[in-house]
């Protein structure tokens, strides 16, 4: 018999298994107007969306990352904001800061564009560390600090960072404790023949014609009932056995001799959260291994580091992790 998950037990009211499938069903579809071939991105993002976490996309220019990101949040009637990051962006920039008022002599605040529920924060590895670690307090806590008081974003709260994986010059890699705020870092790939084709039938090529299918795209949810499916993703069951399975996985990347750092307790409990939600866009109100499999790529690919040797034979990062996972035995 299995064990009787806490999150379960102490839900006062079933919910409906179907709930969070119906959204990212509805969501796909909204975004699909404007975007082809990357569903699977656009699932982890919802997956992140509801979980409370953040995406970094890393894809090379023209894989539509902008366009995706507003497509979600016009999907969802959210709030979008962007940054666009260089070196000489400063923190200010992106929290915001006190104006003086002439008429009135006095200061105001001028919120940034982190006051919004989905921010793109493009190339933002263009940016110095101090500017990236004014993100950090947002990303983790919900909140920022601006002359020493804690003021609140509004929920929903998602940055979708971007970044070039092939251009290196002028631009400053992110430091583990900005990574570590990430809840997938999601690769971008070209998409295929027929959804390259697709891509010419659906789009003009201008500007005008982007705005144009962005606006064709219908708002299918709103916070309020991302907020409230959340709670059906914390009532998801998942059994002790499940439960050992995916921390012998997160236990494997300490012990492989190609990482250098393996994943923390922290990734455990994202992990577990994610998964939950995974099985409930599949229509089930409880874990399956592959629910836990799936993920382990896109949740763990930019939170362990390869060792010196295994990057000079030129090891990688996801067949690694791969390993990792073929050599855990799968729950029966």
């Amino acid at each position: 018999m299995s064990e009787t998950d806490p999150l379960q037990a102490s839900d006062p009211q079933p919910l409906r298994a179907s709930l969070l499938r119906d959204l990212h069903s509805a969501v796909a579809t909204e975004v699909e107007r404007c975007i082809v071939g990357q569903r699977e991105a656009v699932r982890l993002l919802f997956i992140s969306l509801v979980a409370g976490g953040h995406v970094l996309i890393e894809g090379v220019p023209g894989l539509a990352k902008t366009t995706l990101a507003r497509s979600l949040a016009e999907s969802l009637a959210l709030d979008f904001g962007r940054v666009q990051f260089t070196p000489d962006l400063m923190p200010s920039d992106i929290l915001g800061t006190q104006v003086f008022d002439f008429q009135k002599g006095n200061f105001h605040l001028v919120e940034g564009p982190v006051f919004t529920q989905i921010l793109l924060a493009d190339e933002i590895n263009r940016a110095p560390a101090k500017t990236q670690a004014a993100l950090l307090e947002a990303m983790q806590e919900g909140t920022i600090s601006l002359d020493g008081k804690p003021r609140d974003l509004p929920r929903p709260f998602l940055v979708l960072a971007t970044q070039n994986p092939i251009e290196h010059e002028g631009t400053y890699p992110l430091p583990e404790a900005q990574l570590d705020r990430f809840l997938f870092k999601v690769v971008l790939d070209y998409p295929d023949i027929e959804d390259e084709i697709r891509i010419l039938e659906m789009h003009r090529g201008d500007a005008e014609g982007m705005r144009q299918s962005l606006r064709q795209i219908q708002a299918v949810t709103s916070a309020e009932d991302l907020l409230r499916a959340r709670e059906e993703a914390f009532a998801t069951r998942m059994e002790s056995s499940l439960r050992r399975y995916l921390i012998d996985l997160i236990r494997a990347t300490r012990d492989h001799e190609s990482i250098l750092h393996g994943a923390s307790p922290r990734a455990a409990l994202l992990l577990q959260l994610a998964s939950r939600i995974a099985a409930r866009l599949e229509g089930r109100d409880y874990v399956i291994p592959d629910d836990i499999k799936g993920l382990l790529l896109p949740l763990l690919r930019h939170r362990i580091f390869l060792t010196a040797t295994a990057e000079v034979e030129g090891a990688d990062l996801d067949d690694v992790l791969r390993e990792v996972a073929d050599g855990i035995p799968v729950p029966r």
